[in-house]
């Protein structure tokens, strides 16, 4: 036994330097890897937290994963160069095993690939008011293949990110102000200049109506202003900021409806 040991010890001892420098490389490229995957993903961390690089906490989590798996990848080819492997062969069946996947698949990477022009663009972001199709509801989380949408009736809807990047979209939280139109049904027999008087009073009494540009009233033609039951539509026309936009809306409809009332203006009659 001891005999054998020998011949064997003969035969490969002058292996052993390379062996060793070997394992060493491998070790600090490995060390490398972990060191640079570390410093990226705090780097990540810090621009999401910034307040003067916006990045999408999305974002930031897909980069991580895109970057953590690229550096195992490429981390793995140099330490079986390190021992000698022929790593041509693998990166070519790599990449042919990747465009299998991807004729496959080609659904599922349009969905990340729109995810990802979602989360680098970013028309809308979690918690956004957006409108898409016949669907409106906030954005409770973007993904990497559907966006989770909850309407104002407490549904979830799993959206898939083609759907969203294709079509036109309506973002409602993305402006600071947002334009408020309340239509106003009178009777045509009704005092025009009183009507609009009365919306004019309401919006100045109105204190979170923005001045810039300020409210007006308009009156919208009628085809038929010989009819006495077509009536007449005015407009009260105000900019308010966006956050508060539904609670203004509605105590302007309530003060309006009061006034309205208050100044025995009527609405147009049906006709029988």
């Amino acid at each position: 036994m001891n005999e054998i040991l020998e011949k064997y010890w003969d035969q490969y001892t002058h292996l052993l330097p390379g062996i060793v420098r070997s394992l060493i490389a491998a070790l600090l490229i490995i060390l490398g890897g972990r060191l640079f995957i570390m410093v990226v993903n705090r780097m990540i961390r810090r621009a999401v937290e910034s307040t003067k690089i916006k990045i999408d906490e999305s974002l930031g989590t897909i980069l991580r994963i895109i970057i953590n798996y690229a550096v195992i990848f490429i981390c793995a080819i140099m330490i079986l160069e390190n021992f000698g492997f022929n790593t041509a062969g693998l990166i070519a069946l790599v990449g042919a095993a990747g465009v299998t996947i991807g004729l496959a698949l080609q659904n599922t990477l349009s969905n990340i690939a729109a995810g990802i022009i979602l989360l680098v663009l970013r028309p809308f972001k979690k918690g956004d008011l957006i409108e898409f199709g016949a669907n409106t509801g906030h954005v409770r989380e973007l993904g990497l293949f559907v966006t989770i949408i909850e309407t104002n009736e407490g549904v979830f809807i799993s959206v898939p990110n083609t759907n969203l990047w294709g079509p036109p979209l309506r973002n409602y939280s993305r402006s600071k102000r947002r334009r408020m139109d309340i239509p106003i049904n009178l009777a045509a027999t009704d005092d025009l200049v009183k009507a609009s008087s009365l919306l004019e009073e309401i919006s100045r009494e109105e204190k979170r109506i923005l001045q810039a540009p300020p409210p007006k009233v308009i009156v919208q033609p009628v085809p038929n202003m010989t009819s006495a039951n077509m009536g007449i539509t005015i407009i009260l026309r105000a900019w308010v900021p966006n956050d508060q936009y539904a609670a203004i809306h509605q105590d302007l409809l309530r003060a309006i409806r009061e006034r309205i009332v208050q100044a025995d203006l009527r609405l147009p009659q049906k006709p029988a």
